[in-house]
């Protein structure tokens, strides 16, 4: 894994230790995650109330033609826009298509039938699909706690989510949800790719243009689609497209494309369990949504999950 250098730097190796341990991917990954999760969480049902104001498609390509913009003036504001390589290309196609484009279009198609809490919850049902695939494929080791946190992350996600409750015989709602399933095993498999991929330009780096690999396809897909662009213009749409682009997009995919690089995948997949957390106690207070006794379970559940799985092992172990 070259993306970031894996040892520290001169200055760094002779800054005091304190700082050196600051300086380790393995916290800058957290800080960046954790900050992402929380921007990323609201974000849900900043969404939601976009969809009032634009129709899906156009709301997902405008989201990251905004995004990729900022990208691409700050880089050349700043002297650091990089030239990708062809051995760039295959992360550019998977993060393009499958993480963006893929998840955030299902993401918004769903949530036309679906409260965003309950979105955001089976969207980020990742360790479904990472942690099997992580240990199987990829060899990685789990400790007990790992494993652990793990299920009590899943049996978070399982509360929340109850099957039985959903209407089987309301095509929209098993539609909206079977796209949030496939929209979950998109993410699922960029995490994989991100971690065990062998590349040398960062997160930064390669952000403008994945966003662009989302956005034109986007682009052309909701005007063949949805017709001319559908925003309504009013105050309310440009916050949320505002909020939506440069923060939630820009930021918030660099930071965790950098965090999936720095971490290990079942450890980013279980951490991302935090988003749907965030977004359903935002969407409680944002739109209402009933706080239930099972939601209460469900969030406990996964965020002791999560600290499980982030913290590391008293043997120095890595997580």
């Amino acid at each position: 894994m070259t993306t970031c250098p894996q040892s520290l730097s001169t200055e760094a190796r002779n800054a005091p230790i304190s700082d050196r341990i600051l300086l380790t991917p393995r916290v800058k990954g957290i800080a960046l995650l954790l900050l992402a999760i929380l921007v990323w969480g609201v974000n849900w049902p900043v969404m939601k109330a976009g969809l009032d104001h634009v129709t899906p498609v156009w709301f997902s390509a405008s989201r990251f033609a905004l995004g990729a913009l900022c990208l691409f003036l700050l880089q050349l504001a700043t002297g650091t826009l990089y030239r990708p390589r062809r051995r760039d290309l295959p992360l550019l196609l998977s993060v393009g298509l499958l993480q963006m484009l893929a998840f955030t279009l299902l993401g918004a198609l769903a949530m036309t039938d679906l409260p965003a809490g309950r979105s955001a919850v089976l969207a980020y049902t990742t360790p479904l699909w990472v942690t099997p695939l992580a240990v199987l494929v990829f060899r990685e080791r789990l400790a007990p706690r790992q494993l652990f946190g793990a299920a009590l992350g899943m049996f978070g996600v399982a509360v929340l989510f109850n099957p039985l409750a959903l209407d089987w015989n309301n095509a929209n709602l098993v539609r909206a949800n079977l796209m949030l399933l496939i929209a979950s095993a998109c993410w699922a498999l960029c995490i994989l790719h991100l971690r065990y991929a062998n590349v040398r330009a960062t997160a930064y780096e390669l952000a403008p243009w994945q966003m662009l690999v989302a956005a034109i396809p986007l682009l052309v897909l909701a005007r063949i689609v949805e017709g001319p662009f559908t925003g309504d213009g009013s105050m309310t749409f440009w916050q949320i497209v505002l909020f939506v682009g440069p923060l939630a997009t820009a930021f918030c995919f660099c930071a965790v494309n950098a965090a999936s690089m720095w971490l290990p995948a079942t450890s980013m997949s279980l951490a991302m369990l935090g988003v749907p957390l965030v977004g359903l106690i935002s969407s409680v207070f944002w739109f209402g949504e009933s706080l239930s006794i099972s939601l209460i379970a469900g969030v406990l559940a996964i965020s002791a999950g999560i600290l499980l799985a982030m913290l590391k092992t008293r043997a120095g172990g890595t997580s």
